[in-house]
């Protein structure tokens, strides 16, 4: 890191960073790893870095070692001299886990509006009951939203004709919306398969039979 190179502070960062609950100085060490192209752990440099006292440095490490947030791995220099590089793969797993968890809590949220839209009304205590069951125990929320697409596309938007569609789904195996879409793929083409063996059939050979 240069002399005159800033701290890059993200949003997202930080907001991680405390979901984490870490302490300013593993918060800093991190940060610190995170701005470097090639982190190694010299104590008295990231002590001059960021004004922090080496044995507080030095636990911050420790802490973040001991959490899986960041991780030691070995590596070679030009020289062919093994050294010990910092990974910061544990804490962008935890974001990627994280930002996965929120994108799904939001599509289980959307997924109520987007039936009192199809069904253009407020939901009954019911209806919510089942969706909550269908999106908490049963169906991917895909799954569920493309249901609800089949039923409004043949005119029956109901909540028992969408259960009744996931429950068939369901018993085929069918766990995505591409599942569905390769089921109803391979459907069509043995469809196809019947009707040409159909047509190609000798008929006049049968009959001299």
């Amino acid at each position: 890191m240069g002399n005159n190179k800033k701290f890059v502070v993200e949003a997202n960062f930080i907001k991680e960073a405390c979901n984490l609950n870490l302490t300013l100085p593993e918060f800093l060490l991190l940060l610190y790893f995170d701005n470097v192209d090639d982190a190694v752990f010299d104590l008295d440099l990231i002590s001059k870095k960021l004004k922090v006292e080496k044995d507080i440095i030095f636990n911050a490490f420790n802490n973040l070692l001991s959490k899986d947030i960041i991780k030691l791995t070995s590596e070679k220099n030009e020289a062919g001299k093994r050294y010990d590089k910092i990974s910061l793969d544990g804490f962008y797993d935890y974001v990627k886990e994280s930002r996965n968890k929120e994108n799904k809590q939001k599509l289980k949220e959307d997924i109520f509006t987007k039936f009192e839209n199809e069904f253009k009304r407020p939901l009954t205590g019911m209806e919510f009951e089942l969706i909550k069951t269908w999106v908490e125990k049963k169906y991917n929320p895909d799954i569920i939203l493309h249901a609800l697409e089949d039923a409004v596309y043949n005119g029956a938007p109901n909540i028992r004709y969408i259960d009744t569609i996931l429950y068939e789904w369901n018993k085929k195996g069918y766990k995505t919306k591409e599942d569905v879409e390769n089921g109803l793929k391979k459907k069509y083409e043995n469809k196809k398969l019947e009707e040409t063996n159909v047509f190609d059939y000798n008929w006049l050979d049968d009959y001299d039979k």
